[in-house]
């Protein structure tokens, strides 16, 4: 049945972890009218991240960001637009579309987000929420790609130099595998 017009959408969001093998990946309902920041706290929230650095959209070449905390590099760096004002909708984003979004500018956490499908929000359906994922998110702060990679390789490698460290700064044991969907929506 197709929606009265005028009616609430939603987007499907793909969220990738880029330069990851296996994926790490989620997929996410947001409401069409939700601001790019209220898409940075679903993906925070979804993916495990903690918030606790800067981050960027990019979207058909213009960056998008928090102009609470944005400050130019250099004077010729152009103002971003504002991920508190700028709503999804604003960006006529169509199916198969995509965008990267950027977080923590120092392990440079680079993620591609694709439009799979504009839909209709059923009624009663509280959004924005984590429909599905899998594999569990980098630990905050653990060096990028390259760093993960490393952490990994040190807690399989009860002989590495650095297992028992790094297993004590995970808390004791980090499974690359795990998704778990309820924490993934669960409110902060």
């Amino acid at each position: 049945m197709a929606a009265a017009r005028g009616s609430a959408r939603a987007l499907r969001l793909r969220v990738s972890l880029r330069d990851m093998e296996p994926e790490i990946w989620r997929t996410l309902l947001v409401r069409e009218s939700a601001s790019l920041a209220r898409l940075h706290d679903a993906i925070q929230r979804a993916m495990g991240w903690t918030d606790s650095h800067l981050y960027e959209f990019e979207i058909d070449g213009r960056q998008f960001t928090d102009h609470d905390t944005w400050e130019p590099f250099d004077d010729d760096d152009e103002e971003p637009g504002d991920s508190q004002i700028v709503k999804l909708s604003d960006l006529q984003l169509k199916e198969g579309s995509g965008f990267a979004y950027l977080y923590d500018f120092g392990d440079y956490w680079l993620h591609d987000v694709t439009v799979e499908e504009r839909l209709p929000i059923p009624k009663g359906q509280s959004l924005p929420r984590c429909t599905a994922g899998a594999r569990a998110c980098p630990p905050e702060d653990c060096g990028g790609v390259s760093g993960y990679f490393e952490l990994l390789e040190a807690l399989h490698d009860v002989e590495h130099s650095e297992h028992e460290s790094y297993k004590e700064w995970v808390g004791g044991a980090f499974d690359p595998e795990s998704f778990d969907l309820e924490r993934a929506n669960a409110p902060r």
